[in-house]
């Protein structure tokens, strides 16, 4: 015979365990928890600001070109004086952004690497290009490398003219572009182990041989954008460079100054065809150095 539990009192059915709490006040509670408005506004006002900053003012350097027919386009931004002038500044940019890439790398070693007294202060004085006005800084270097300067009565005498020449030029864009390769690259020797340096020399690597097989390959990517940064600040650079270049036409005129004189003759449109080119230059600076950084992202990675 199947016996069967009873129960004296009847089974009273509990209440149904309770769920977690719902993560919607949560949500709630860190949507209204920003401190900047939503997407909207935001992108709103982002545009708004780069409208009026950026590209209303590029927009009307465009417009006035495009009053150009394309032979007074070209005769424009094609004149040999103007030609020259390309040769000047882009050519005078990319050695001093060469020097850089080589200096701004052994500057960044030693302020990494090695301590010594006053290095906060040379770490300061890496920036000073930063902070200090372009036309005082190219008033300093006329007044330093002239014939009757600190440097440059040694220099004269020895058949270097620097002051009002294509040197000059060359010594000024390596003076504003320095803190943009020594600030690209110090961190990353930063990141740099000292035992990947150990271990190849423990396998029999030289000095030399660690240094191109081993530590230049990671400095690479970062070497290339801070070239790449002084570059594009040499072509773009004004202040620095009318006081110590001279500014004689075909031989040290940069392009800058042309198109400032052609303004003071106004000549708005043959100075906005000069200024496009320069534009499309930068544009393509810009294009190139996001594609080194991005590489060198991917290279780190």
């Amino acid at each position: 015979m199947e016996l069967t539990p009873t129960l004296s009192h009847p089974v009273r059915q509990l209440p149904p365990f309770p769920e977690k709490p719902e993560t919607q006040p949560m949500k709630l509670f860190a949507k209204h928890n920003n401190v900047l408005p939503g997407f909207g506004p935001t992108m709103g006002y982002t545009l708004l600001y780069l409208s009026l900053v950026v590209l209303i003012p590029l927009s009307a350097l465009v417009f006035k070109t495009a009053g150009l027919s394309w032979s007074g386009f070209l005769e424009a931004v094609a004149a040999p004086r103007v030609l020259a002038s390309y040769r000047i500044t882009f050519g005078a940019a990319l050695a001093a952004a060469g020097i850089n890439a080589v200096f701004g790398v052994l500057v960044a070693w030693v302020l990494v690497r090695y301590p010594f007294p006053g290095k906060r202060l040379v770490d300061a004085l890496v920036d000073l290009p930063f902070a200090l006005p372009t036309a005082v800084a190219g008033i300093t270097l006329a007044t330093v490398y002239s014939a009757n300067g600190w440097v440059g009565r040694y220099l004269e005498p020895r058949g270097i003219k620097v002051a009002f020449t294509p040197l000059g030029i060359i010594i000024a864009m390596t003076f504003i572009g320095l803190p943009f390769v020594v600030r690209t690259v110090q961190p990353v020797i930063e990141e740099l182990d000292a035992e990947i340096e150990e271990a190849a020399a423990c396998l029999g690597a030289s000095r030399w041989q660690t240094f191109c097989r081993v530590l230049f390959p990671l400095l690479t990517p970062s070497v290339l954008t801070g070239f790449a940064l002084a570059f594009a600040r040499g072509v773009g650079e004004y202040g620095s460079i009318i006081f110590i270049a001279g500014n004689m036409p075909m031989v040290s005129e940069i392009t800058p100054l042309i198109i400032i004189t052609k303004l003071e003759q106004y000549d708005y449109q043959g100075a906005t065809a000069v200024a496009t080119v320069m534009l499309l230059a930068s544009f393509v600076l810009l294009l190139v150095i996001n594609l080194l950084q991005k590489w060198s992202r991917r290279y780190a990675e």
